[in-house]
């Protein structure tokens, strides 16, 4: 019986975004074809005709572990057993955009296909926590952290314009809502939309997982592609892990001004995956 819960479950969550989609493409005048260049996140696993959308700050890291435990055709036995940064090594996982127009149609047409979310504004304060208030992060600091120092904050010390190191969550939302942002160009991969990333109104996927049943989720799919038995996806127990409470702490420090005009950036994450708007928001 556990499957056909889980099987109407699943069900719910694609309806979900199909109906999403449709509401989106009768208010909205854009028409877009997907090009190979918007496939980047989509990881291909030919072995078990599997697709899966990464989408950074979702447990991104052990899915990729799991895949390359999928692809590696027992090289890999325990994901964990996998350093993370080597599962961020482009090279060690192919994805959609490296095959031809024909062969991609065929893998998207055949192949199973999934993704991961997590509560929007979770994630977002998650990417802040670990790109702007970890000192290993220096990469992330010199190439977003200077730009906002530089655009946002009054009088800033020389020391912040050349280290961006003390970026305030303010400022960052400052950044992203600005309208210059955009125009530089898609936003960073850790903080751009799912919408954007994983394309979910033209690419029609399989299954939605979610950050917050993770492991049940994550175990369903490795069942369903029939590898439940010899693989399980890693448990989490991540201390540091960003929370509701958390999350709200940090959108207190924002004008509710921010918090509307957060709350439209990721809105359509928001509608399409069932996330409620948060009970902290001031949308008045």
């Amino acid at each position: 019986m556990e499957l056909s819960g889980g099987a109407v479950l699943h069900q719910a969550r694609r309806d979900q975004v199909v109906d999403s989609c449709r509401m989106y493409s009768a208010s909205s005048r854009k028409r877009r074809v997907l090009t190979p260049g918007d496939l980047k996140h989509l990881v291909v696993d030919e072995d078990h005709e599997l697709i899966y959308c990464y989408v950074p700050k979702v447990a991104c890291t052990n899915w990729k572990r799991v895949m390359m435990v999928l692809t590696g055709r027992g090289k890999y036995s325990d994901p964990m057993d996998i350093p993370s940064n080597e599962a961020h090594v482009p090279s060690n996982l192919k994805t959609l955009n490296q095959y031809s127009i024909a062969e991609i149609n065929h893998r998207l047409k055949h192949y199973l296909k999934f993704l991961f979310v997590r509560e929007p504004f979770e994630r977002l304060v998650s990417a802040y926590r670990n790109k702007f208030t970890l000192k290993y992060n220096s990469s992330f600091h010199k190439r977003f952290g200077t730009r906002i120092v530089r655009r946002y904050r009054k009088n800033a010390t020389h020391d912040a314009l050349v280290n961006g190191d003390d970026v305030k969550f303010k400022e960052f939302a400052e950044y992203l809502v600005d309208p210059a942002t955009l125009r530089d160009g898609p936003l960073n991969e850790h903080w751009q939309t799912v919408y954007q990333l994983c394309h979910p109104c033209h690419i029609h996927y399989d299954l939605v997982g979610k950050y917050e049943t993770l492991e049940e989720d994550a175990n369903y799919v490795l069942r369903l592609v029939g590898v439940g038995d010899s693989l399980h996806f890693p448990s989490y127990a991540k201390s540091t892990r960003t929370t509701d409470a958390m999350t709200a702490q940090f959108f207190s420090n924002i004008s509710s001004q921010q918090q509307i005009q957060l709350y439209q950036l990721y809105k359509l994450d928001f509608l399409m995956f069932n996330y409620s708007t948060p009970s902290y928001l001031r949308l008045d």
